[in-house]
């Protein structure tokens, strides 16, 4: 067991681009945290994992191939593995909990 008091802190420092640390990595996922400053830009392409989101601080609009969706503390996001989406829109610095089966980087 380990407790994970890292996850979901915004760890951007003014002027300083997105950050994703990851805090733990098994056989099976990975854990880590994506924190976007505001008016930052989401660079990320699709994964080849499955990804949940935990919105743990901020507020920003998600946009996936269904549409545009609003998201702030406690919203939870289920992304399928090579789904395009991108925060967007981020009007108060963002941290996210990501989870992500197999761990990131597993299949590429």
């Amino acid at each position: 067991m380990e407790v994970l008091r890292a996850a979901g802190v915004f760890a951007v420092r003014d002027g300083e681009p997105n950050q994703y640390r990851e805090h733990v990595r098994s056989r099976d996922l990975s854990v880590g945290t994506y924190c976007i400053p505001v008016g930052g830009k989401d660079g990320q392409h699709p994964h080849g994992e499955d990804e949940v989101y935990l919105v743990a601080r901020g507020r920003a609009t998600l946009r996936c191939e269904e549409g545009e969706y609003p998201v702030g503390p406690g919203t939870v996001v289920f992304v399928q593995a090579g789904e395009r989406h991108q925060f967007v829109d981020v009007s108060e610095d963002l941290s996210i909990v990501v989870v992500f089966a197999p761990p990131e980087g597993a299949r590429d």
